[in-house]
């Protein structure tokens, strides 16, 4: 029987989604999830270590480093053991992938090209313009 359910193609992709959307809930360990203090500190400490690393993203936004790649990691932290926090990461991973498939759609990428393209060029002449009116001479130099 050769229905269109039974390609390996579409096998594949039903693996994958179901690889993708795994079950929600703690990610701890059997022993620690049997016992209910230890679980409950457990979760605190995961709670505390995605806290910090979420607040070191949050310090590194306006600085130079990766600072949303370290609140997504914190995100990630957190993931192991909330469900909310599970669910967040889902949704932003669907929006990434989204946005990284309109990028990649010729359509967008001849805008964007155009768009820079027009940017440099208006950079380039107002740059032209500076250096007639006042010379390569940098703007806390100028005498007028």
């Amino acid at each position: 029987m050769n229905t269109a359910s039974d390609e390996p193609g579409e096998i594949a992709v039903a693996a994958s989604e179901a690889k993708a959307e795994r079950e929600l809930g703690s990610r701890a360990p059997e022993f620690i999830k049997t016992r209910k203090a230890l679980h409950l500190s457990w979760q605190v400490g995961v709670f505390v270590a995605g806290l910090a690393v979420v607040a070191v993203g949050v310090v590194l936004l306006p600085l130079p480093g990766p600072g949303w790649l370290v609140i997504f990691a914190g995100l990630a932290l957190w993931a192991t053991e909330f469900v909310w926090a599970q669910l967040v990461l889902r949704w932003t991973k669907r929006k990434v992938t989204e946005a990284a498939q309109r990028a990649l759609d010729p359509r967008v990428r001849r805008r964007n090209i155009v768009l820079t393209t027009v940017g440099v060029t208006i950079v380039a002449v107002l740059a032209g313009v500076y250096v007639w009116r006042f010379g390569a001479a940098m703007p806390w130099n100028i005498e007028e």
